[in-house]
């Protein structure tokens, strides 16, 4: 989920005071470009030069545009940088632009932007430059009228060196017509642009009105009787057991448990009645969300006073980020304002009534399972086949590791096998006699690749490094032996560290450590599992990225395979090979947003609008269905994350079906629920994508 990833582009912007840049000519390249896996050829769109852009499967394939060496570009000024682009594929295509000063690397001395081009469209990514104006919206990842904020320090504009357009790291060739760049607008402050107090009364922007944007409280009861007479006209999908099953489809063995099987080539999960199962989860069926309002109280037109007596228990306190620059100790005090609109929606008996109504949904769309971090009173329903999300438990950590949420665990931690039983009994103890339990996630998004060189620049005291160590004396000899093989340097055992050229016996040798470190790793978590919950499924440790000889030893040892896949469409191909049919897939996460209902970010997959996001939806399903590996998919997630930041981490994310009114997205929903009807004769009898 977090390697390659990038800061999301807003989806329109009015550009104002544009200023050309690197004017193209026919039938030529201009001499500021820089190609870097791209073949860039002339071309021409609607009458005018345009560059054909041809981007080759890399980490980073780019086309630079530099300026004359010893020099720079003075864009001063302006707000930001576009470049239209054209789409003639058939597809959406994910693209990217970076503006450099001196010294950029992609992370330093840079700010990036990424969006997404229509396919058969010609499409503008805009990019407004990082000034540093944005810290008094803090604790948010996306911020009013500018949206998701780019990455990268702030620019010194008067010493710009560089632009490019690239792709991310994308999964297959890709084509575009570069049709012009330009610097857009006359900026500004952001605090003077957006007028303090902005957000409502009832958690929603203020300065902005969309199509279904809460105006009165009154609205709130209509939209609640509403709802109820849709869902009572069709509270569940045709054709489903009582697990959600395939009731028409064919009967394979009864175990009285959730279990996995191959039919006719494709995997399935198959339900305790013998019916098969395809997962469709929504992860994170809660209330618990809030955003920090402390030293925040100028945005809001209306707070309750704390001791109000129908809104002043949904107040709290966290610990955590107060503000985006630095960490603090100590509590800040939190709102829920989706709270505050079911108290508003649903009344006193708001928690019973929204739990009723938010399985009715599920049910009514076509949801059969509840994904992970489901409120326990949601799971304890009994309503709906769920998930379980488990720790392995508490260990050392890898001292020179990397990782994006942490460093990783050192299994070779002599108290590892204690901590990882510890762990999954307490998780697994209200669910292993329980049949709709389907299994158990074990942590998420590792940091695999922080591993190898992790382990070699830890100190000696290390466990994995003393593990590793020992095996490369067993293998080699001596030292001697291994500086000739790795044609590294080191005087002594002690002194090996991570090499920063790799040979093939070098490779070759990490590669088998990280094997025996993952399968290690996921066999004392399988062993767990079987001992305290021996009918149900381990479903792996949902790998955002992860090297192949992770992947491999989770293969290995696990019953399900499981990523976070946030992707446009699965490409098929590459996860049959991963698994070779050995082990099903199970995704964990995946989701789409858009700006167009007063949203600030899009989260990680952007679209266009709500009707693209649906479209979006219905697509990733069908290429996740037709792929024979994959035994479900879980959307992340059921609300839409706070629009001023949740507490944690400022994630403000349009990536609920339902927003901070509890109103349902027409779209989204409508989609849902018309993929899912289809779903099994789809799964059944549709080709394999490529």
């Amino acid at each position: 989920m977090f390697s390659c990833n990038l800061a999301l582009a807003i989806a329109s912007f009015v550009a104002a005071v544009e200023q050309p840049l690197v004017p193209l000519q026919p039938g030529a390249i201009p001499t500021e470009a820089r190609p870097h896996f791209v073949t860039v050829t002339p071309a021409r769109h609607e009458g005018s030069p345009a560059l054909k852009l041809h981007f080759q499967v890399s980490d980073w394939p780019h086309l630079l545009f530099a300026a004359p060496e010893g020099l720079s570009w003075d864009w001063r000024g302006h707000a930001g940088v576009a470049v239209e682009l054209f789409n003639p594929e058939a597809k959406p295509v994910d693209v990217a632009m970076r503006v450099d000063n001196a010294g950029a690397d992609g992370v330093n001395h840079c700010n990036t932007v990424q969006g997404v081009a229509p396919p058969g469209e010609t499409y503008t990514l805009a990019l407004r430059f990082n000034l540093g104006d944005a810290a008094a919206f803090w604790g948010m990842r996306g911020v009013p009228e500018r949206g998701p904020l780019g990455t990268g320090a702030v620019l010194d504009l008067e010493k710009i060196t560089a632009f490019q357009v690239f792709l991310n790291c994308p999964q297959e060739e890709h084509t575009l017509l570069f049709l012009r760049a330009y610097l857009f607008g006359e900026g500004g402050p952001l605090d003077t642009l957006v007028p303090f107090p902005f957000i409502d009364r009832f958690g929603q922007y203020k300065h902005r009105d969309w199509p279904g944007k809460l105006h009165e409280e009154a609205e709130l009861a209509a939209r609640r009787d509403e709802e109820a007479a849709q869902i009572a006209a069709k509270p569940t999908l045709d054709g489903r057991d009582k697990f959600g099953g395939w009731a028409d489809g064919p009967q394979r063995e009864a175990t009285g448990w959730f279990r996995t099987e191959q039919v006719d080539g494709k995997w399935w999960l198959v339900t305790p009645e013998g019916r098969l199962f395809f997962s469709i989860g929504m992860d994170c069926v809660g209330t618990w969300e809030r955003t920090f309002v402390e030293e925040r109280e100028p945005w809001f037109e209306w707070l309750p006073a704390a001791d109000d007596p129908q809104f002043g228990e949904v107040y709290g306190h966290a610990s955590g980020v107060h503000s985006m620059a630095e960490t603090i100790d100590g509590t800040g005090r939190t709102f829920s304002f989706y709270t505050a609109n079911l108290i508003r929606k649903y009344g006193e008996n708001w928690p019973e009534a929204w739990r009723t109504r938010s399985l009715e949904r599920l049910q009514a769309w076509g949801f059969n399972t509840l994904g992970s971090w489901c409120q326990g009173d949601v799971i304890n329903s009994r309503k709906l086949p769920y998930v379980a999300i488990a720790s392995s438990g508490e260990v050392q950590a890898i001292a020179a590791a990397t990782g994006y949420w942490a460093k990783m665990k050192d299994v070779y931690d002599p108290g590892f096998e204690a901590a990882v039983d510890k762990a999954i009994a307490a998780t697994v103890a209200p669910h292993a006699a329980q049949p709709l339990c389907i299994g158990y996630f074990v942590d998420n998004e590792l940091a695999w690749e922080g591993i190898q060189a992790g382990t070699l620049n830890s100190p000696e005291t290390q466990p994995c490094r003393q593990a590793f160590i020992q095996a490369l004396q067993e293998k080699y000899g001596s030292m001697e032996a291994l500086n000739t093989a790795w044609e590294s340097t080191a005087t002594d055992w002690a002194g090996l560290r991570y090499p920063q050229h790799l040979t093939q016996a070098a490779k070759d040798d990490l590669n088998e450590y990280l094997y025996r470190f993952a399968h290690r790793y996921f066999t004392v978590v399988q062993d767990a599992i079987r001992r305290h919950a021996p009918h149900q499924l381990y479903l792996g440790c949902r790998f955002s990225t992860a090297p192949d000889a992770a992947v491999q030893a989770c293969v290995d040892a696990v019953d399900v395979v499981s990523y976070n896949l946030y992707y446009r469409e699965i490409p098929c191909e590459k996860f049959e090979k991963i698994t070779q049919g050995k082990k099903p897939i199970i995704i964990g996460e995946f989701h789409f947003g858009a700006l167009d209902r007063g949203m600030f970010h899009t989260g990680l997959v952007p679209t266009r609008d709500q009707n693209e996001r649906a479209q979006q939806y219905r697509h990733y399903l069908e290429t996740v269905l037709a792929c024979p590996a994959f035994i479900g998919c879980h959307w992340f997630q059921y609300v839409d994350e706070p629009n001023t930041g949740r507490t944690w981490d400022g994630e403000n994310y349009n990536i609920g079906f339902v927003d901070v009114t509890d109103t349902p997205y027409p779209e989204l929903s409508a989609a849902a629920k018309a993929i899912h009807e289809e779903s099994y004769s789809f799964r059944a009898y549709a080709p394999a994508t490529e």
